[in-house]
């Protein structure tokens, strides 16, 4: 049986680079190509693939939030992050938001593959280099809470808030974001200071770190510091 992908990363050439070899795998087929979060959420509600594929960083809405969204409407679709990052904290943060598997950028072809079969299989498929860092993540999680907490504390921002977050951080003006987003400039401004309030947080430095923390973003803090 063909397994269907769709793909998303807001770089042409990797996007097509990433098709030309998943095409040459036997029983792989990519159907719809994205070129951010929201194309691939809206993509994978059209075609109902058996896999998204998905950068982690990518502008107006990113991987994880799309895996999010994802997860929500169509739960059977198993989805699979690529990143440039595998420290400890973007990749725990992926395995919290429903990922099935996370492949480090310069893994080869046949790790990538492997990992789409292996997700699409109902598996759990990570780098082999990332493994320690969800072991250690898991040996500070037992030594530091019961055993039947989660990972990390449920989300304090709803999907609208993390997204609003995300667009900050990516040096958007609240205009910008509430033509972007088909809001009010008044809106976005009322969940601006409710998302600082409930983070407590202050200002764009503020809500860029915490974007940065949690994967929402990979800009730099320290730009905005």
């Amino acid at each position: 049986m063909t397994i269907r992908i769709v793909l998303a990363d807001d770089h042409q050439l990797v996007r097509e680079g990433l098709t030309a070899l998943l095409g040459r795998e036997p029983g792989l087929e990519v159907i719809g190509l994205a070129e951010d979060g929201a194309a691939a959420v809206r993509l994978v509600r059209q075609l109902e693939p058996d896999v998204l594929v998905t950068d982690v960083a990518m502008p107006g809405l990113n991987g994880l939030e799309a895996v999010r969204r994802v997860k929500q409407q169509q739960p059977m679709v198993a989805s699979i992050c690529l990143s440039m990052h595998g420290d400890q904290r973007t990749v725990v943060t992926a395995l919290n938001a429903g990922v099935s598997g996370f492949v480090l950028k310069d893994a080869s072809a046949d790790e990538l593959a492997h990992a789409v079969r292996d997700v699409a299989a109902g598996r759990i498929f990570l780098s082999p280099c990332l493994m320690g860092a969800v072991v250690d993540e898991l040996r500070h999680h037992h030594r530091h809470t019961d055993a039947a907490t989660p990972l990390r504390p449920p989300q304090t921002l709803t999907a609208r808030e993390r997204e609003i977050v995300q667009l900050f951080a990516e040096d958007l003006s609240t205009q910008d974001i509430a033509e972007r987003l088909h809001l009010s400039a008044k809106t976005v401004a009322t969940h601006r200071e409710n998302i600082t309030r409930k983070l407590g947080v202050r200002g764009v430095a503020g809500l860029t770190r915490y974007a940065v923390r949690e994967g929402l973003s990979t800009v730099d803090p320290a730009v905005t510091a």
